[in-house]
This record gives C-alpha cells, structure tokens and sequence, in this order.
C-alpha cells in the first residue's frame, strides 16, 4: 500500500484549534484590509468633494491626540492588538474646518457584512455601501458626513442664540495645528 493511501491520523484537538485560529487570522486580515481600503477612498474621495484643490482630510487615529497626517496603519482601532481581532473597526477622520489650520475629528466605525461595507459616523445611522465600492457611490456618505459636521456648527450657534447651549455636546474634537 502506497504511503498516500495510508490512513492518516486523527488531527489533535490543538490542531483543530489551530486551523479554526488560521481560518480567522484570514477573514481578521480581509476585514483590515477591506476596511482600510474603504477609509483610504473616503480620505482622498471626500476631501476632492469638499475642495479639489487642498489637502483637507486625513486618516487619524479615533481617539487621542492627533496631527493633521495620515497615520496609516496607526489610524484603525485595531492597531498594536497583537492578535488582529474580526470585529468592527474605527479610525478618524480629521477634516479641515477653516481657512487657518483647524481640523475636527469624526469617529468613523466600519463593519463588513457579507457583500456590504456599513459605515457609522459618530455613532450615527449606518450606511450600507455594497463591496468593492465604485466610483460615483460615495457622494451620499459625503452628503451626511457633510451635514454632520455643518450641523454641529449650525445648531450650537442657534443654541446659543437662543440661549439653550449649555447642554449640546456631540463629542468632537476641534483642534488647531501648529505650523
């Protein structure tokens, strides 16, 4: 009998974890790099949105201290976790909010669900985008991303106009950077 026809062992129960770890190892990886993939479009896709002609968005980490740079890898939640975890992952979106050097930051949460990418801003509504994204799908995302930010600007004057501003805090980081 041929050595290939032999009966193979049965696998070990740490080889059974081993290849259920290497089988999420991969999705992990996908899910990063689908995401990552994803928040590098909206960077540069948004920012030639808002002003084609000047570098006014960048990828920065969700929470902490922050430059106007892209952080590359350093901008995802999952960053220096050791193991990549398979969950949703955050990353910060810095956007340029004046003629000077003031940027705010929005949190920006990403999820991969079968063909769908549902991307949450600021712990607001989802949007479902279907994978790979296309050219010309993005302007919707654009569209509340947009408001999101004018309407924290436009409500917080109105409720201070209107003496009721004591009480609204949507949680942004507002920032001027150094020269």
């Amino acid at each position: 009998m041929p050595k290939s026809d032999a009966p193979k062992p049965p696998k070990s129960r740490l080889d059974i974890i081993a290849d259920a770890a290497e089988i999420y190892g991969a999705r992990s990886f996908d899910n990063y790099a689908q995401i990552r993939s994803v928040a590098e479009t909206i960077r540069d896709e948004f920012c030639a949105w808002l002003d084609p002609e000047s570098q006014c968005v960048f990828l920065v980490p969700a929470e902490g201290a922050f430059a106007a740079q892209n952080y590359r890898s350093a901008a995802f939640s999952v960053t220096g976790t050791g193991y990549l975890p398979l969950k949703p992952i955050s990353f910060g979106l810095a956007v340029k909010i004046s003629r000077e050097k003031d940027y705010m930051r929005l949190k920006i949460t990403c999820r991969k669900e079968g063909g769908n990418m549902f991307i949450s801003i600021e712990h607001g509504r989802d949007i479902a985008l279907p994978l790979p994204i296309q050219k010309g799908e993005l302007p919707p995302l654009f569209e509340s991303i947009y408001s999101h930010i004018l309407d924290f600007f436009t409500d917080s004057v109105d409720e201070y106009d209107n003496g009721d501003y004591g009480s609204s805090d949507i949680g942004f980081d507002i920032l001027r950077m150094a020269e």
